[in-house]
């Protein structure tokens, strides 16, 4: 099966047909680029979406993300914003295996083709000519031919009138041997031509286009075998993604499967727990008697033992199931209220002093751990004066102080009122025990009956009466302890010696030649750094002495709790 013999005069359709061919593989181009915009926009599209989910920071959202079922929902996003990711790999992989290459191979077939048609045209151009020779041979031999037959016709006129002369005839002889001459010339040529011809043309259709047209059909079959090769590598690309978007789907059903409602629940009890008892009975009060109606002492507005009863709102005693009363709402929002979050039920108040300690506790930690930085670099001023000034720290060192000196006593003041809370609160004197025990009884007279204790405000809040309660101050504690074992600082790069370095003076670390170190604290302008060898060995190294290989997103993260120290 061959082109060349069994197409060997189909050249025009040969090359409509290679020209169609391409414009195939051309189009197939176009759909996968188009394809791969498609990928792009789908990723992108993805990528917003999981964005637009996502929580917000320091906003009521992310507080919502401590359910189970709102972790699972967080994790799908995370999950979709890979599954996104390996959409863009789809359209990288097809616009480099596939576009890329093809596009380059469309540009060698279009000159290889055009190669090959131009020799097939000077091919036909040649036995064109040829022909074009034998025609003119044989017209000029048949030419002669006729010219030859009438020169011999005249003769033989000639000779038969008795009326011409003898010079006439001999010279009529004489043309007709020319022109007979001439034919067989003609006839030699002729029969040259017609042989050069054939030969030509034999050539021509057994040699040359065979040729051509096998050249033409090897281009055309590699053609094919490509845009196959094509076929498969555009699915090979979404074949080898697929694992990764199945682990993607794995981690969505896996986060779907660890939701536990009854976690969810006891989460909600967690925050919206009061702490009160429910209220009792209300006693029957019986109109019919003519005595003076009050209030039942059961009721939620009766007196608090003070002497005091509760005003009467129509007749009615309105305020008495508050947590009923649809005005009456729990008032919980972050930052209202007083600074001793008095204004909320007294779990949900246990739970934000709690919370507030913690905070002050963590910072605590952040000013002690700046200060014993602070000092480590004075020593070393002090005992190589060259690197800096001790003296430019003590200002610092000063501030530190008292910025650890107030948080230590908010503290205290928070630790107070948790105790209160609690029902755990210190005693440091007699009149601080007296004082404490009169309003421990209040306190646990208000657990058993809340509706005595607190009060139902119009705008839903909650205030406690302070009449018998008097200010007691928390005995200082030693946060010292506390802060014994510091946590190392993290490790923010890594670094390679380039000089032997003694450290022989106290905050710097000896180093060997092309050893590897953690960097824990980066060059400040002072010329030098300061690195760990392990959790025992660490200290400052003169900067030009090492190579430093910072982690980027570790650097960032060390920049920002330097900003928000300072």
């Amino acid at each position: 099966m061959s082109w060349g013999t069994e197409l060997w005069d189909q050249f025009d359709n040969l090359e409509k047909h290679t020209q169609w061919g391409i414009d195939v593989l051309e189009k197939y181009i176009k759909f996968v680029k188009e394809r791969t915009e498609i990928e792009l926009s789908y990723a992108k599209q993805l990528r917003n979406l999981s964005k637009k989910y996502q929580p917000k920071k320091n906003s009521k959202e992310e507080e919502e993300y401590r359910y189970t079922s709102t972790r699972a929902f967080l994790a799908t996003l995370n999950e979709m914003n890979d599954y996104a990711g390996q959409h863009e790999v789809i359209s990288e992989n097809m616009t480099s295996l596939i576009t890329g290459e093809l596009t380059r191979y469309v540009q060698e077939l279009k000159q290889e083709r055009k190669s090959h048609f131009h020799d097939g045209r000077k091919a036909q151009q040649h036995i064109e000519t040829c022909w074009k020779q034998l025609e003119a041979s044989k017209r000029r031999f048949e030419r002669d031919c006729k010219e030859a037959d009438r020169a011999q016709q005249y003769f033989e006129k000639m000779d038969a009138d008795i009326n011409v002369t003898k010079a006439d005839v001999e010279k009529a002889r004489q043309q007709a041997q020319l022109r007979h001459q001439m034919a067989e010339d003609s006839k030699a040529e002729y029969s040259s031509t017609l042989q050069k011809f054939n030969s030509e043309q034999h050539d021509h259709y057994y040699t040359h286009i065979p040729n051509i047209f096998q050249k033409i059909q090897e281009m055309e079959e590699r053609r094919i075998v490509r845009i196959g090769e094509s076929m498969k590598t555009f699915a090979e690309v979404d074949r080898q993604v697929i694992p990764i978007i199945g682990k993607c789907l794995d981690e969505i059903t896996k986060a779907a499967e660890s939701i536990d409602h009854k976690n969810d629940s006891q989460l909600v009890i967690e925050a919206f727990k009061s702490g009160f008892e429910p209220p009792g009975d209300i006693d029957f009060e019986d109109f019919t008697q003519p005595m003076k109606r009050t209030v039942s002492e059961s009721s939620l507005s009766n007196s608090r033992g003070d002497g005091k009863s509760e005003p009467k709102f129509g007749g009615k005693s309105k305020g008495k199931l508050w947590p009923f009363i649809k005005k009456n709402k729990l008032s919980l929002k972050l930052g209202a209220g007083p600074e001793d979050f008095s204004n909320l039920p007294p779990e949900q108040r246990r739970k934000k002093l709690q919370q507030k300690v913690d905070e002050l506790n963590k910072d605590i930690q952040k000013e002690m751990d700046q200060r014993d930085a602070l000092t480590k670099m004075k020593d070393v001023y002090v005992k190589n004066p060259q690197m800096g000034d001790a003296a430019s720290v003590d200002h610092r060192l000063a501030e530190l102080g008292q910025n650890i000196e107030k948080l230590r006593l908010e503290v205290q003041k928070f630790e107070g009122w948790l105790a209160e809370v609690e029902g755990r609160l210190p005693m440091r004197t007699e009149q601080a025990r007296r004082q404490s025990g009169l309003y421990e009884a209040q306190n646990t007279s208000a657990v058993n009956s809340c509706a005595q204790d607190r009060e139902s405000s119009p705008d839903g809040s909650y205030t406690e009466e302070q009449s018998q309660e008097t200010e007691m101050k928390v005995p200082a504690t030693d946060f010292d302890d506390e802060f014994d074992d510091e946590e190392p600082l993290p490790t923010i790069g890594t670094c390679k010696a380039l000089y032997t370095f003694e450290g022989q003076n106290e905050g710097t670390i000896s180093v060997a030649e092309g050893e590897m170190l953690y960097v824990i604290e980066e060059d400040k302008g002072d010329g030098w750094t300061r690195i760990r060898r392990n959790e025992d060995e660490e200290g400052y190294v003169p900067t030009s002495y090492v190579e430093v290989y910072l982690d980027k997103n570790a650097k960032d993260v060390y920049k920002s709790l330097q900003k928000i120290s300072e």
